[in-house]
């Protein structure tokens, strides 16, 4: 069952590609999949159905709605250059992240720290701060949670601390 939420995620991700930005139908969307989000592992815990593969596939629909979210919001938002860097060094550090961890497990691994959590629902309630937070502050404070996110990632795959 976590699987299917999961795989819910997916779709409502990829639904979020053809919608209009901040349309109330993106917002139901992307809500949903929030939804989605939150209790996929709560339902895998109750039912005794964690897995490799759920692990894999949650870390694979993160991935798709973060990267469907970015080309959906970044096109109609007033980014400053700044921040479009930020984000680049973020996603370096995840990128070599991955590939420190399949060279020192030969495998791909996925890494739940608590901070990835908070870096995930302060992603997650971002593009719904929009109308009364300006965007500098609040991504500001997103990035700086996901940088130290990622750098505590790359130590706990060095010390080999994955999930």
């Amino acid at each position: 069952m976590a699987n299917i939420i999961t795989c819910i995620r997916i779709v409502l991700s990829v639904a979020l590609l053809f919608c209009p930005a901040l349309s109330p139908v993106f917002y139901a969307l992307y809500i949903a999949a929030g939804f989605s989000d939150l209790i996929d592992g709560a339902v895998a815990r109750k039912t005794g159905t964690v897995s490799e593969l759920g692990s894999r596939l949650d870390t694979i629909a993160d991935i798709i709605f973060t990267v469907a979210c970015l080309i959906k919001l970044l096109p109609v938002l007033d980014v400053p250059a700044w921040l479009y860097i930020w984000i680049l060094v973020i996603a370096i550090i995840k990128l070599i992240n991955i590939g420190i961890g399949y060279i020192r497990q030969k495998k791909f691994v996925a890494v739940h720290s608590v901070i990835n959590k908070v870096t995930g629902g302060l992603l997650f309630i971002f593009p719904l701060t929009l109308a009364f937070i300006d965007l500098k502050y609040s991504a500001a404070v997103v990035c700086a949670v996901a940088t130290i996110a990622a750098v505590y990632e790359e130590y706990l795959i060095q010390a080999g601390r994955t999930t």
